[in-house]
């Protein structure tokens, strides 16, 4: 399956759909899209450091499920309603105070749902600080929220 979408692509849907998210400042940035996977960066900020200076929890759970949406849009377009339903994630090591690298892999990615996996890293480190699995939501062609019913 090809990729859909390109960086550059991806990148001018993100500022239009969510400016909220994908802006100046961020910090986030896509660096490379390939077939069922991508590659994306969040600059370090002081900002992002919780007591003990570690880089916080939260800052690690919001770049996985970026990268995650991104590596979904790349295979399948742009699609604003695709939406997370699952993210379980494993700290696995105390991130070093510089940027953070997450690289999504989608392991299956069918009609209604893209399940994948997502490995954040200290930049320049080889060894990963948090391993992620995470579940889209797609919505049917015919529009709906995306939100699968039970």
């Amino acid at each position: 399956m090809p990729v859909v979408m390109t960086v550059k692509e991806l990148e001018r849907f993100l500022v239009a759909e969510f400016p909220q998210v994908f802006q100046f400042g961020s910090g986030l940035a896509i660096e490379a899209v390939w077939e069922r996977g991508c590659r994306v960066r969040q600059a370090f900020q002081e900002l992002s450091v919780r007591p003990g200076g570690t880089i916080s929890g939260p800052t690690m759970m919001a770049l996985a499920d970026f990268a995650m949406y991104v590596a979904v849009l790349a295979a399948i377009g742009p699609v604003p309603l695709a939406v997370t339903v699952n993210l379980n994630i494993n700290f696995l090591r105390k991130p070093a105070p510089r940027d953070l690298v997450a690289e999504a892999r989608l392991l299956k990615l069918g009609k209604r749902l893209a399940t994948g996996e997502v490995t954040i890293c200290s930049d320049g480190e080889t060894e990963p600080v948090a391993l992620v699995t995470s579940t889209y939501s797609i919505p049917s062609k015919g529009g709906g929220d995306g939100i699968i019913e039970p």
